[in-house]
């Protein structure tokens, strides 16, 4: 097996795309055709990291954070960053990280969070715009059924928890070939007159290219009328955060003791308990603060994330409690995540986690 196919398979779970702008997920080093002996999953990619995986004689690395997050310049082992580059370099190890777009996808590290507190009815906090497109196409009656199934075969026209959606309407085109042109319809130099159905369907970005190869192959024109346009709409499987609701309402005294049990918590900074108890909660592994107003609009008791300052804390209003776990604590179930989701799709691969632990922090108690 090759890098590649680990990595194409990721990345159609969550497309690279769905990262954030300041992200730097994908394939950092390595080659993608290089055959792949054993994988090692860990949140951080550290020296210590990198020396683990050649003790397991594994030969990539897939980490939830990028070792690399901004260019780099030099590669004189001036720092970790580039110490560990260079040590994955120098042993042959490709380094590959699915940070925020496996943060943005349903199923998930915030899902991840919300299924450890055994939350109900799930849903995005924050759903994604900009993701979405509209192809619309012009097609003869004679194909419509031939090109509108090769386009749904190819992704388009899934709309949440339906599929096959599209929306035609029946007019005529007109059109006259010119001189040069191979006509499938009508003759060069005479305007021809054809029933057709404009045919729209709503896709995902990332599937474009499969979409429009789609089209082309089916469609019988051999110039095809189409458009695309970008939507404002939300994807309502794809954005920041998770919400739901506990079984039971708890008090937050008793909330509080199974956070910290579930997430292995040695502390928790919270803000003041409200004075009724938790009964919907939102979720957001890492530094999730910009997603507080969201949390409160969503009717939420308390809001569950990571790397809150303090003058943070006081945007809370008396209106939710906010609750800072850490980072490396909100986002530590990650690495089972990854390790469960690849064994899924390839059971006679060796993929290990890491006996690293990559958390900087350390509590004094």
């Amino acid at each position: 097996m090759k890098i590649k196919d680990i990595t194409q398979f990721l990345e159609g779970l969550a497309p690279l795309n769905y990262q954030e702008s300041y992200d730097n997920s994908g394939l950092l080093v390595g080659d993608p055709n290089q055959e792949v002996s054993k994988a090692l999953i860990s949140l951080d990619c550290t020296e210590e990291v990198v020396e683990d995986a050649i003790q397991k004689g594994c030969n990539l690395i897939i980490s939830h954070h990028p070792i690399v997050f901004s260019g780099l310049k030099k590669l004189n082992g001036k720092n970790y960053v580039e110490r560990t580059v260079i040590k994955a370099i120098k042993n042959n190890i490709a380094l590959y990280a699915i940070h925020t777009n496996l943060d943005n996808i349903e199923g998930g590290v915030s899902s991840k969070m919300a299924d450890t507190l055994g939350l109900e009815n799930q849903a995005i906090l924050r759903p994604k715009q900009g993701l979405l497109k509209k192809l619309v196409v012009y097609v003869p009656r004679t194909h419509v059924d031939e090109v509108r199934a090769a386009l749904f075969d190819a992704g388009a026209g899934h709309i949440g928890d339906y599929d096959q959606c599209s929306y035609n309407t029946a007019g005529y085109g007109t059109f006259r070939p010119l001189e040069g042109a191979n006509p499938s319809i009508g003759s060069v130099g005479a305007q021809e007159r054809v029933e057709e159905t404009k045919i729209e369907l709503i896709y995902p970005s990332q599937l474009e290219r499969q979409i429009l190869v789609a089209m082309f192959a089916s469609h019988p024109y051999e110039e095809v009328a189409y458009h695309i346009i970008t939507l404002d709409n939300t994807h309502s499987y794809v954005g920041s955060g998770a919400i739901g609701n506990l079984p039971e309402p708890m008090e937050a005294s008793a909330f509080y003791a199974l956070l910290k049990d579930k997430f292995k918590l040695k502390v928790i900074r919270h803000t003041k308990s409200l004075d009724k108890p938790i009964s919907r909660v939102a979720v957001c592994g890492g530094a999730g603060g910009f997603l507080l107003s969201d949390a409160i609009r969503s009717g939420a008791d308390i809001f569950i994330t990571a790397d809150y300052k303090y003058h943070e804390f006081f945007d809370a209003e008396g209106k939710i409690i906010i609750a800072d776990i850490g980072h490396f604590e909100s986002e530590q179930f990650t690495q089972e995540l990854l390790l469960d989701i690849i064994q899924k799709k390839f059971a006679n691969f060796a993929v290990l986690l890491t006996e690293i632990d990559t958390n900087p922090i350390n509590y004094y108690s």
